[in-house]
């Protein structure tokens, strides 16, 4: 089955994979705070704006996963103090889904989420959102859920084995789901977050 791309949160551990039918020649690279998707060097040419950007932001309020260009707003707000409930929600909303040819969804998480309004300490929570064409989705999460671009676009419990960022990116680059092309993970360690990557 083909999901596009998709991402998988608990409060500890989550990771993002890109699954691509259209533009696979592409890669993760791990930088200082961040993760980015973008072009393999011999990628053709293209003009798509969204084929390349940050899918895994690491804040003191926690670690943001997504499909786009709106992971850095929800990571902006984090670190201005938002619950990442309302981080997400406002992000989402302002830049809505994608205006290409599928209309495609916007998906985005948050592990190990702190600040008031959250609930909890920060370690002990998630939360998972999506804006569709007809929906914004955010929920609270508290065991591995999955949330798709395509045909797994409502957040739904995930049987996620791993417990750490480069398991995670692993199992998820492994999935059954068709067309991989990239993984990133992020995991809980200590007081920060450890990353991952799978090409």
């Amino acid at each position: 089955m083909y999901v596009g791309r998709f991402l998988v949160v608990a409060p500890t551990v989550g990771a993002y994979r890109v699954s691509s039918r259209s533009f696979p020649n592409r890669e993760t690279r791990e930088y200082e705070g961040r993760v980015t998707v973008g072009p393999t060097a011999d990628a053709p040419e293209t003009d798509n704006p969204y084929i390349a950007y940050n899918c895994l932001r690491r804040t003191d309020g926690g670690a943001v996963l997504g499909n786009g260009s709106h992971v850095d707003p929800v990571a902006e707000k984090l670190e201005l103090g938002y619950p990442a409930r309302d981080a997400l929600v406002t992000a989402l909303l302002a830049l809505d889904f994608e205006r290409d040819d599928y209309d495609t969804p916007r998906i985005a998480g948050v592990v190990g989420a702190a600040g008031a309004g959250d609930g909890g300490s920060g370690a002990e929570r998630a939360f998972v959102g999506i804006v569709r064409r007809d929906a914004l989705l955010v929920e609270a999460v508290t065991e591995p859920t999955l949330v798709a671009t395509y045909e797994s676009d409502s957040p739904e419990p995930f049987d996620l084995a791993a417990d750490d960022a480069g398991g995670a990116a692993r199992e998820l680059y492994d999935h059954e789901f068709e067309h991989a092309v990239c993984a990133a993970g992020v995991s809980i360690v200590g007081d920060g977050f450890e990353t991952a990557i799978v090409n």
